[in-house]
């Protein structure tokens, strides 16, 4: 496990470094863990870029806070009449919520839809409903935590009480079931946090992009400004930006947020995780 740890964390402590380094002596002697020739060149950049960054951060945690929250609502709720026992069409709705895993209408008939039916380009729905709301999986994952860890009898000595449905999910349920909300609400923030095909896809205009389609953008904005026609544009012989330092910092700033959160959610995620099999 020592052995794993450490080939995980690696990386980062790479990326970190990288950050951290001369583009020059990146470009000369590669990667390395230890910092030759310190500069702050990368970070700079990104701090004259502070308003538009600002400004992703604010929608990606936008995003993030609301689409965590409705699809664990969602989620959870759908999970719940599938492991009623006493429920007739438990099993032609998991088979229909299995479905959905094995097969895709595939990306064109998903765009068509998301833009022509529902009509939601260019707003924060189109950041929020496709693909990630509710996924199949954790729709499955709750539902054997349901019919594995919280007794039947709990259900049915709410029903004894006279406690509708909705009372018996939200006062029983529910509140029982943390670990494996804590679990799969980590994995969906870090899927809403992570996602940027979705503003690929639906998004033009600048004011949505969150953190993660706002770094590509500005790595793009690099590579012009580094080629011929961006260094003719601007009236310069060459342009020297640490194009190399700053991917690795857009990936600190982007990881940042996460690493954060983790130590929070830990706990409840190897509870929720060794709870479910």
């Amino acid at each position: 496990m020592a052995l794993l740890s450490i080939v995980t964390i690696l990386p980062f402590i790479l990326m970190i470094v990288a950050s951290f380094t001369d583009e020059k002596d990146l470009i000369l002697n590669g990667y390395r863990f230890f910092i030759s020739n310190i500069s702050f060149d990368a970070y700079i950049y990104l701090i004259n870029q502070y308003e538009i960054i600002v400004r992703a951060y604010g929608v990606s945690i936008l995003v993030t806070v609301v689409g965590t929250v409705a699809s664990l609502v969602l989620t959870t709720m759908l999970a719940y009449p599938m492991s009623r026992r006493d429920f007739k069409y438990k099993n032609t709705l998991a088979f229909v919520v299995f479905f959905t895993m094995l097969f895709s209408g595939g990306i064109v008939p998903s765009y068509m839809l998301w833009s022509r039916v529902f009509g939601i380009t260019d707003s924060y729905l189109a950041l929020i409903l496709p693909n990630l709301l509710m996924p199949a999986f954790h729709v499955l994952l709750v539902r054997n935590y349901y019919q594995t860890s919280i007794p039947h009898d709990l259900i049915e000595s709410g029903q004894i009480d006279g406690a509708s449905e909705f009372k018996i999910f939200f006062r029983i349920m529910f509140p029982l079931s943390i670990p494996v909300v804590a679990t799969i609400g980590l994995f969906t923030a870090l899927a809403y946090w992570n996602d940027w095909i979705n503003a690929l896809y639906y998004i033009s205009s600048p004011k949505y992009f969150g953190i993660q389609n706002l770094l590509i953008r500005l790595m793009n904005n690099i590579q012009f400004l580094r080629s011929s026609e961006g260094s003719a544009l601007i009236g310069a012989g060459s342009v020297e930006l640490p194009s190399t330092a700053i991917r690795m910092a857009m990936g600190v700033a982007g990881l940042l947020p996460i690493l954060i959160l983790f130590p929070f959610t830990q706990k409840y995620l190897i509870k929720g995780v060794l709870s479910v099999r």
